[in-house]
């Protein structure tokens, strides 16, 4: 069954990876070594050999044997469990030192090395050298020795590998837990406080300690996540409040008009006026209602945005449109429009982002002038819209393009607070910005800047 923790899981991956890392390991160290003390054995019982050959003398095809294989003709002493013996070409022994070696020579052609094992007796190495005079065998000379010394060598590091493999892989093993235990800590902190974070409350953070590292990383993202959902949670909070709020107003004053019309019997012109009275509190709630869809739509719908519109042209015939509206309040309505600016996207956002601007500085300018300038910096559209109205106080400025603030009294009348957060979700849609510049009866300005797209 596969472990549920990620700790045994991290455990059981590090010793798995530790034993296969040290099976090849010990496999290549175990058959180097066999491999290095077998070509050792050989190469010394080659040399052997060779000084007993160098010992022989031959003279007119004569060999002349030396007294003695005792010792080896350099002074050396002879190695444990050493054998030698000097045969005649046909096989009879000539001279011999320590055990018989029980291998027979066969017919040689070359110096040879050989292992040799019979029932009750060691295994042996046995090294086999032809001696020659002008071409023809004389002698022949055998050596060996006892391999028990490299088996036991190799038995012995066998051994350590057998028990020291197992003692690593539980070590690594248990070093993998812990170091996944230690590094997963942050993780159940952060587990067990989003099982306290519900939408009702928002304000818990983790607060790991920063680091550089993935886990560290992780802790802030999600710090920034739960701050950012906190904000949208509470802007949403304030837009369902708001918005029941602003629907209930007309409907109030709806069923307060009807309850009053019905409570006695009306003249025609009175139930006149209450119809008026109910078609203004009905044009405000559908007003309100299509504002509240399209901010809906706006949030969600993506729009195609390939048509190419001429700003310079849509300005002209906005303030052409709006001038009527102005001059009925005494205003002076002017525009300073840089020719040729054009951008991709889609006409009626752009209308009703213009519109809400102008509309807005009409209706906030008792008296005085209102400009539209239009002019190309930098790859960007910037369009002012200044007014010399009432203006905004300082500490409304940043609510300005909240849905459903409206800045004192003054402004408490009219409007449903969401022509700006209409007109700076439409201008952040085409990746611009708006902002505003006021001073409290000193006029408004505000300003939108547009990347200018090409296709």
């Amino acid at each position: 069954m596969k472990p549920r923790s990620l700790r045994v899981r991290f455990a059981v991956w590090t010793a798995l990876v530790i034993l296969s890392v040290l099976a090849v390991f010990g496999a290549t160290v175990y058959f180097r070594m066999e491999h290095d003390l077998s070509a050792a054995l050989d190469s010394s019982l080659r040399v052997s050999a060779s000084q007993i050959v160098a010992s022989l003398n031959i003279e007119n095809g004569q060999l002349q044997l030396p007294d003695s294989l005792a010792e080896q003709p350099n002074g050396g002493s002879i190695p444990s469990g050493f054998r030698a013996r000097i045969l005649a070409p046909d096989g009879q022994v000539l001279r011999q030192s320590g055990e018989p070696i029980p291998q027979p020579p066969a017919a040689l052609g070359s110096s040879t090395s050989a292992s040799y094992s019979t029932a009750g007796e060691p295994p042996l190495r046995i090294y086999t050298a032809l001696v020659t005079d002008s071409g023809h065998p004389v002698a022949i000379v055998q050596v060996a020795q006892p391999t028990a010394p490299v088996q036991d060598t190799l038995d012995t590091l066998l051994a350590i590998l057998l028990v020291a493999a197992p003692l690593l892989v539980i070590a690594a093993g248990l070093g993998g837990y812990l170091l996944a235990a230690k590094a997963l800590q942050p993780v159940d902190a952060m587990t067990q406080m989003a099982r306290r974070i519900s939408a009702e409350d928002l304000t818990a953070r983790l607060d790991l300690p920063q680091t550089e590292d993935e886990v560290g990383r992780l802790a802030a993202t999600l710090d920034s996540m739960l701050e950012r959902l906190e904000a949208s949670f509470r802007r949403e909070r304030q837009f369902t409040s708001n918005a029941s709020h602003e629907l209930r107003t007309p409907l109030a004053a709806m069923q307060t008009i009807i309850g009053v019309t019905r409570q006695k019997r009306r003249t025609p012109p009175e139930y006149e006026q209450a119809l008026d009275d109910l078609t203004e509190e009905t044009n405000r709630l559908r007003g309100l209602v299509e504002a509240l869809l399209r901010l809906a739509r706006s949030d969600t719908e993506v729009l195609d945005r390939t048509e190419r519109i001429d700003i310079t042209t849509l300005l002209e015939d906005i303030v052409e449109s709006m001038r009527p509206m102005a001059e009925g309040k005494n205003l002076q309505l002017s525009s300073m429009l840089e020719k040729d600016m054009s951008l991709f996207g889609q006409q009626d956002e752009l209308i009703r982002l213009f519109v809400n601007l102008l509309d807005n500085a009409i209706k906030y300018t008792p008296s005085g002038t209102i400009e539209v300038r239009a002019t190309k910096e930098d790859g960007l559209l910037r369009i002012d819209v200044e007014d010399t109205g009432i203006g905004i106080p300082a500490e409304d400025l940043q609510h300005v393009f909240e849905r459903f603030y409206r800045v004192g009294p003054s402004r408490s009348t009219e409007g449903s607070g969401l022509g700006l957060a209409l007109a700076q979700q439409i201008v952040e849609a085409y990746g611009g910005t708006i902002s505003t510049e006021s001073q409290e009866r000193n006029g408004t300005t505000m300003t939108v800047l547009l990347p200018e797209r090409r296709h």
